[in-house]
């Protein structure tokens, strides 16, 4: 059989998965020792995602044809440890992949275009309605599908992600770039926000948007119905919690009837009585 730069055939020997794990936890050593901070990816168990963003992440992947022969392969190498460093910054991804060497596994996202983001938050506002319920993925069924959808979406389709891998395979998606994609998806559970940084949008503009929604509609809606609590911290007042808001609204906005007008009694003067006269 050829050999081609060191290897049958121009593929790498193969090397076991143990052997695998010894390589790579001298080179992380290594890189610790000079001072690099290393983020390896960790599965528990088969489950690679948990929450909606590595999930909806994952899932996208998946959706796409032109990564369907390589994409079984990269779960193997997640699962078993292989991203043994993951660094997402904006609009790049850099990992080293354990295998029969450490390569190195660069991948670009492009930028969401700025029309579909403005759009994306047009079609958000006023239905999300803090950070936390945005980053947990908490929101409707609707917001679910405006952020998920393949042409409209958040997420990168494949003509907008670049992949190159240091190891010689020449397919565009090798099986460390796909681990490593896989790693993206694992690493959202832990970090949601770095999908937005990876995107190259401000996640809070969605909020911010949402918050000018619910003022505007407040402002449109005179008939809400205030709570006691409400009304006590606007107006200063303490609000009896025996009596009902209605009670309340009532005693503070009815005036008074006012009572017919009685005439005032004009009193008499009394007649002045005559003396006596004595004869």
């Amino acid at each position: 059989m050829a050999r081609y730069g060191g290897y049958y055939g121009g593929w790498a020997p193969y090397v076991s998965v143990a052997k695998r794990r010894q390589k790579a936890a001298k080179k992380v050593a290594a890189l610790q020792k000079k001072g690099k901070t290393i983020s390896p990816v960790q599965i528990d168990g088969r489950t690679i995602a948990r929450t909606f963003w590595g999930k909806a992440w994952c899932d996208n992947l998946e959706a796409y044809s032109d990564f369907s022969n390589r994409l079984p392969r990269g779960r193997t190498y997640v699962r078993n440890g292989s991203v043994i460093d993951l660094q997402i910054t904006k609009g790049k991804i850099v990992a080293m992949v354990s295998g029969s060497s450490i390569y190195t596994v660069k991948i670009a996202i492009r930028a969401l275009e700025q029309p579909r983001w403005k759009t994306i938050i047009g079609h958000c506002s006023g239905q999300i309605d803090s950070l936390i319920e945005l980053l947990q993925g908490k929101f409707s069924r609707g917001v679910m599908e405006i952020i998920t959808c393949k042409e409209r979406g958040l997420f990168p389709a494949p003509k907008q992600i670049s992949m190159d891998c240091s190891c010689p395979d020449g397919a565009v998606m090798c099986k460390h770039v796909a681990a490593v994609l896989y790693g993206v998806g694992a690493r959202l559970d832990e970090r949601p926000e770095l999908f937005f940084q990876l995107r190259n949008v401000d996640h809070s503009e969605l909020i911010t948007a949402a918050g000018t929604a619910t003022a505007v509609a407040r402002t449109a809606r005179p008939d809400k119905v205030l709570k006691s609590a409400d009304l006590s911290g606007i107006f200063g007042i303490d609000v009896d919690t025996g009596s009902t808001v209605d009670d309340v609204a009532t005693k503070t906005t009815t005036p008074k009837k006012k009572s017919a007008t009685k005439r005032p009694t004009v009193k008499k003067p009394k007649a002045k009585k005559r003396g006596t006269r004595r004869g």
